[in-house]
């Protein structure tokens, strides 16, 4: 690290421990400060509507407050040098001069699955497709994190699985101080003894999963998992960790996530962020009948609106928020998942790979196989060749346009890595994809077109659009 950028580090490390303590005014003037350090157009963008918020008095000011006011001094320098200073400053920086030295696109983080053991049996859950006898080594965990730093890649989503049925996991988290972890758990073995391990980490933040409330919980993950979650949740707060929930969305639970009382629960337990995940059918036996209808889905994205307008909670759509990401992430666009056996599949939905950790292949090169970059091309509205629609809010190729995927496995001779591939490419599942894509498109074509909430994001991406086609001309 040169000098430079020693002081740029600096310089955001005292701005983001000062905002707290700040009144408005000097809250709105340190965007400004921020913005105008070294950093790609994606985050001046999203300082600009940080400031935006302040200079309304969004909820948003709020949570930022409870954040550095509630967690404990480990897990808030960690979040402040690890995940804003490292991996959304520094790595884009890094990422940038890779590709404009080497040709080489680097996503911006990527999911692991370290291991598919698991304590409960959740029904409709694709865990089951994958044997529980192949871990991924932790010497190979320990490659893999130390060539990613290297890529300027600090943030890492860990799922599984449990996570935390293997013993190691805090040692790898420990080995690799520098880096932040996402970590995905059903919550069931985090006790107050672990609890205190990871506010000594810092370096962790842990997605609770619940599918609503007890009833909801237990009837898809056992009798007795709500309660533990929710000491689970007690015990993190406590200990001043970083953590929120994570939720299934699905046909008969949806009433009740998009509830106010929901809401109001996860907030007074302490959740700081909340994930939501659309139900898809994969693995050798998926339960069709768990996927959530169209109409249900647009009811979150409509419940979601209204709770980041009130509520001091930081939430977000794998699917509904397409239109803030641009569209689909997968491919290592932004992000890709490595699973416990090294496979690397496209997202942590799509079990398609045409690599594997284990080849020989650099990280470098896995990110830019033919499979990967032609997925880029075709999910990606900036590509003047894109043959599909620009509309963000259908973006996932498994079931917005299901031929996508399909296309691209046949193609590229990518090879199923939970031995259930045909579930998703022909049969029973695949008509029903075909069907939902085609009820999503007549639902969400119109909300697209018609809704003022997506004016400025649709309008910026036909404006490029038009000039990227007319380059092409």
């Amino acid at each position: 690290m040169n000098f430079k950028e020693k002081i740029e580090r600096e310089i955001i490390k005292n701005i983001l421990k000062m905002l707290p303590r700040m009144s408005e005014k000097n809250l709105i003037r340190a965007t400004y400060l921020v913005e105008k350090l070294p950093q790609d157009e994606g985050i001046r963008k999203a300082v600009k509507i940080v400031r935006e918020y302040f200079e309304k008095g969004h909820p948003s000011v709020k949570l930022a407050k409870r954040i550095w006011g509630e967690l404990h001094p480990n897990c808030l320098n960690k979040l402040v040098e690890n995940f804003f200073i490292n991996a959304c400053f520094i790595s884009d920086r890094i990422r940038r001069e890779i590709e404009e030295k080497e040709g080489f696109h680097i996503p911006w983080f990527f999911v692991i699955s370290p291991t598919m053991k698991c304590n409960l049996h959740c029904r409709g859950c694709s865990v089951e497709s994958y044997k529980k006898d192949e871990d991924l080594p932790k010497e190979i965990w320990d490659r893999i994190l130390d060539e990613a730093q290297s890529l300027g890649i600090y943030f890492i989503t860990v799922q599984g699985g449990e996570t935390f049925v293997r013993k190691d996991m805090l040692d790898i988290y420990a080995s690799h101080p520098d880096m932040y972890f996402q970590v995905y758990s059903n919550g069931t073995l985090i006790d107050k003894k672990m609890a205190e391990r990871l506010q000594e980490l810092g370096n962790v933040e842990i997605n609770l999963s619940v599918e609503g409330f007890e009833k909801e919980t237990d009837s898809r993950r056992g009798k007795g998992v709500w309660r533990k979650v929710m000491e689970a949740m007690d015990n993190l707060r406590e200990a001043g960790v970083m953590f929120g929930f994570s939720v299934t969305q699905t046909r008969y639970n949806t009433d009740i996530i998009t509830s106010d009382e929901f809401f109001k629960l996860m907030v007074e337990k302490g959740c700081y962020i909340g994930w939501f995940f659309h139900y898809i059918p994969l693995g050798k036996d998926p339960d069709l009948g768990l996927v959530p209808l169209p109409s249900q889905r647009n009811k979150l994205r409509e419940k979601l609106k209204e709770v980041r307008e009130t509520l001091p909670l930081f939430v977000g759509d794998f699917w509904n928020d397409g239109p803030f990401v641009q569209g689909c992430i997968a491919g290592a666009r932004q992000y890709c998942h490595i699973n416990h056996r090294g496979d690397v599949e496209a997202c942590a939905f799509c079990h398609f790979a045409v690599d594997n950790i284990k080849s020989g292949k650099s990280l470098k090169e896995i990110f830019n196989s033919p499979f990967f970059k032609e997925m880029r091309e075709r999910i990606q509205w900036e590509e003047a060749s894109c043959p599909y629609s620009d509309n963000l809010l259908t973006p996932c190729q498994i079931i917005d346009q299901p031929w996508v995927l399909r296309e691209l496995v046949e193609k590229h001779n990518a090879y199923s890595t939970d031995g259930a591939g045909d579930v998703l490419l022909k049969g029973k599942a695949a008509r029903f994809l075909d069907e939902y894509s085609r009820q999503i498109h007549a639902l969400y074509d119109k909300i697209w077109e018609e809704d003022s909430y997506y004016k400025e994001i649709r309008e910026n991406i036909r404006e490029k659009r038009k000039r990227l086609f007319a380059k092409v001309e």
